[in-house]
């Protein structure tokens, strides 16, 4: 059963948010299901669907340790459960 987090990212473009991130990801066992990101006019928005089933970490743990890693690179990085990110978007 996977464990589905989306993880946003939004701040000015700058090198290496994405490797940054992504290295983090892997070396604590969480698994990019799919990735979209794009750049407007220097400002950088990323949307990832990971998945936190052989995760390393808890989930607090992750979203924690994300806020922390976007502070250090310049960005806000936000994870929520899918479910949460489901219910929060409905119509």
């Amino acid at each position: 059963m996977e464990n589905k987090v989306i993880i946003t990212v939004v701040g000015k473009d700058t090198v290496g948010i994405i490797a940054r991130i992504c290295t983090y990801l892997a070396d604590n066992g969480v698994n990019v299901l799919d990735i979209s990101q794009t750049i407007v006019q220097g400002f950088f928005n990323m949307m990832m669907i990971v998945d936190i089933t052989k995760a390393s970490r808890s989930f607090d743990d992750v979203q924690k340790d994300l806020v922390v890693l976007g502070d250090e690179i310049g960005v806000q990085i936000k994870a929520q459960k899918e479910e949460i990110f489901q219910k929060m978007h409905r119509l």
